[in-house]
This record gives C-alpha cells, sequence and structure tokens, in this order.
C-alpha cells in the first residue's frame, strides 16, 4: 500500500473478510537497512555481543535470502552502540538463557529503528555468526540450557 485511498479499499476488504471485524495495519519499513545482533546472555544476566550482522539487502528482501556482513562495514560505532543496548535490553526483559538473535530495521536517513524480530534460540544467523567469529553460540547455549 503506498497511499491512503489504497490502505482504505484493501482495510475495507480485510474488514469485510475477517471474521472478528478486524485487521492489523503495520508500519512499512520497505527499504530501510536490515541490521542484526547475536547476543548471548547467561543465567546470571551478563550478555555479550557475538556479532555485529549488516545485510547488504534492504528490509524486503528475506535475510535468509540476502548477502550479510560481519562485522557490519557501513554502520557507524554511535548507531551499533545503540542497537546492542536495545537488545540487550530486549533479551533482558524477555530472559533468555543462551543465544538470541535481534533484528533491526533501520532508517539510514532518520536514524530511526525498529525492533523486527527476535529469535531467542539458535537460527542460521547464529551459525553465520559462529562462522565468522569462531565463537560457538550452538555448543555454549546448549551448555547454558544445562546449567553449566
Amino acid at each position: 500500500v503506498y497511499n491512503v485511498e489504497q490502505l482504505r479499499t484493501i482495510a475495507a476488504r480485510g474488514i469485510a473478510a475477517s471474521m472478528i471485524n478486524q485487521i492489523l495495519v503495520e508500519e512499512s519499513v520497505l527499504g530501510w537497512e536490515e541490521l542484526e545482533l547475536e547476543i548471548v546472555r547467561d543465567q546470571s544476566g551478563k550478555m555479550i555481543t557475538v556479532c555485529f550482522i549488516e545485510n547488504v539487502d534492504a528490509v524486503g528482501v528475506h535475510t535468509g535470502d540476502s548477502f550479510c556482513t560481519a562485522p557490519m562495514l557501513t554502520i557507524s560505532k554511535e548507531t551499533q552502540l545503540r542497537l546492542q543496548d536495545f537488545a540487550y535490553r530486549i533479551v533482558e526483559s524477555v530472559g533468555v538463557i543462551g543465544g538470541t538473535n535481534v533484528q533491526f530495521a533501520h532508517d539510514p536517513k532518520t536514524g530511526r529503528v525498529v525492533v523486527i524480530e527476535i529469535n531467542p534460540r539458535t537460527s542460521r544467523s547464529s551459525a553465520l555468526a559462529s562462522k565468522a567469529t569462531g565463537f560457538p553460540i550452538a555448543l555454549i547455549s546448549a551448555m547454558l540450557a544445562c546449567g553449566l
């Protein structure tokens, strides 16, 4: 949807088709930069950022289909620190023990950042981060899950 008239038309169709007469409307972040952090948290709440990953393709291209760089190459240190702060607060709030992938959309024009999704588990991005850094995220996550 690219304008208000299209939104009205599509929303009306969606509401008519909905069994509960509701639809979900989300802001589009299509074309923003897609950035990811791999975080590991232990039982005491200590966290490390294993890897900062920059998707070369913009939001809209699935992460699994996008070229990625690890570490981030074009993202400022300041932005990376902001992302890390957001990711740590999210992982702490959720209470994850082990690895978590946090994905963000970043508007390079305004600096605005939104969370796209979190994956509190080992994922494809975890495998990439482990290869890029040599840090065995899956092994460490399994050990943490066992209380080690």
